[in-house]
């Protein structure tokens, strides 16, 4: 009978934004995701992310036995703690060590930092190579991560998303399956090419439906033929102090001759359209007043604090200038992260009038708290399942979670640092979207995958924020010198 080949499955994805004030810590992985063991992968059956390709591979490939080692995953936020991140990582490595396998596949976002490390994604590789040794090793990234130089030499094959939003997270984690499947099985090693690029690019205009983005995965696709198998353009992650900093492409091919040529004339083509990613915003009342020129449901977004990109869900810079402008209409404002006012609206009861400060408690310099006197409209237990595009059949826990009504405004008050992109999230918090003039939304791009085509208008503006616009006020301490901004 022949031998099954093992598969060893192990995932750390978290996008780190170095300028935070919060840092992330167990209790944020265990509300998404922690777990060790087959039986975890259950609940992937069927969803649009990395561990439900492996679950589709499994169940394709009987010839395979896969070993599901450490998973964590938290939503993008502050720097993970470092005594975490040692555990997670020692938690692979015995996973690892003294196994003969066949693969290795690990699901990664790039963009990892830690209190005291700005390359922690490459130092976990370093980790699992020096740890299997010549075994076959696949990586899946995140579009907006900051890669190194040095990862062909660690990976045998790596590739990232190619959609932002990113609804292609299952495709690109089956993409590394099959790689590491036809490397298992002899197939030849390919080649890898890192092209680094002295830009630092805001993801603003880095949707892939149209505009600079979009045109250079477009030129990516089209120059994945013949002996070049795989491209990946990363954009970065601004807000993540690192080395590694700044947009690259990744490719491979079956030559390295080929893998090099590739990478630089993607990248340059990328360079040479980095004008085309600098954008202005308007400010909040500017923005709300554009939006609401349009008939139907509405949309404000304020990425400064997008949860996303490491925002904290506690500036008011769009939720002051929302209370002050009349609106006629159900407007809601997603959200504030304060578990106590939570509780305090739970022990007040709906339908009680509580003495609310509405943000401000983590930063302060990011906006002052809004006083106000509340209505509790509602409560939840937080827990519902996304049915949008992005993460599809992901069940989410925000806490405990409370609606609060002042000046006209819904305002969500959750007990976790999450955004509210999918419209599960806003029926959980009795919000009918087919009722609603106007959503201020802590969120940037990932909110047009479910919205694009439910609002008549999305607008972007500019507050204060832990994610703002302007990066030359941010107190960089990594970035590779001669990095334009």
């Amino acid at each position: 009978m022949t031998r099954k080949k093992r598969l060893a499955v192990a995932r750390l994805w978290h996008e780190g934004n170095s300028f935070t004030p919060l840092r992330t810590a167990q209790a944020d992985f265990e509300r998404r995701e922690w777990f060790e063991g087959n039986e975890g992968l259950a609940r992937y059956r069927g969803t649009g992310t990395e561990l439900g390709a492996v679950v589709a591979f499994e169940d394709a490939r009987p010839d395979w036995d896969i070993t599901v080692l450490r998973c964590a995953s938290a939503p993008p936020g502050g720097p993970v703690e470092d005594t975490l991140y040692e555990r997670i990582v020692a938690d692979m490595l015995r996973g690892l060590e003294g196994q003969q396998w066949d693969a290795v596949y690990l699901s990664l976002h790039g963009a990892l930092v830690t209190e005291s490390e700005p390359q922690a994604d490459l130092m976990l590789l370093r980790r699992v190579r020096a740890m299997i040794g010549s075994t076959p090793l696949g990586v899946s990234f995140d579009l907006h991560a900051n890669i190194s130089s040095e990862l062909p030499q660690l990976v045998d094959f790596a590739s990232g998303y190619k959609t932002h939003p990113h609804i292609d997270m299952d495709r690109t984690a089956a993409r590394v399956l099959a790689e590491l499947a036809r490397l298992a099985e002899g197939g030849a090693k390919l080649f890898g090419a890192v092209k680094k690029l002295p830009v630092l690019l805001h993801s603003f205009n880095m949707r892939t439906a149209a505009g600079p983005m979009a045109d250079t995965v477009n030129d990516a696709k089209a120059a994945t033929t013949g002996s070049v198998k795989d491209v990946t353009v990363f954009g970065g992650f601004v807000w993540g102090d690192s080395p590694d900093a700044g947009a690259s492409i990744l490719s491979w091919a079956e030559t390295a001759t080929a893998a090099t040529a590739v990478a630089d004339d993607i990248a340059q083509k990328l360079f040479d359209r980095r004008e085309q990613f600098r954008t202005s915003l308007p400010n909040p009342v500017e923005g709300l007043k554009t939006a609401l020129q349009t008939p139907g449901l509405v949309c404000v977004v304020e990425p400064s604090d997008n949860p996303l990109s490491g925002g904290i869900g506690d500036t008011t810079g769009l939720l002051h200038a929302l209370l002050e402008m009349k609106v006629d209409g159900e407007s809601v404002f997603a959200f504030l992260y304060d578990p106590d006012l939570v509780q305090a609206a739970k022990a007040a009861g709906v339908g009680a009038s509580i003495a609310a400060k509405l943000g401000g408690r983590i930063a302060p310099h990011f906006g002052t708290p809004v006083e106000a006197k509340a209505e509790v409209v509602a409560l939840t237990d937080g827990r519902f399942v996304n049915e949008g595009p992005f993460e599809t059949g992901m069940a989410v826990d925000l806490g405990e979670t409370a609606v609060l009504q002042t000046g006209g405004v819904k305002v969500i008050v959750t007990s976790s640092c999450q955004a509210g992109i999918d419209p599960a999230y806003f029926r959980l918090h009795s919000i009918d979207l087919e009722k609603t003039r106007l959503i201020a939304a802590k969120a940037k791009n990932h909110f047009r995958a479910a919205f694009i085509e439910r609002a008549a208008i999305i607008v972007d503006v500019d507050t204060p924020g832990p994610a703002a616009l302007d990066l030359s006020v941010l107190p960089f301490r990594y970035l590779p010198a001669g990095m334009e901004m």
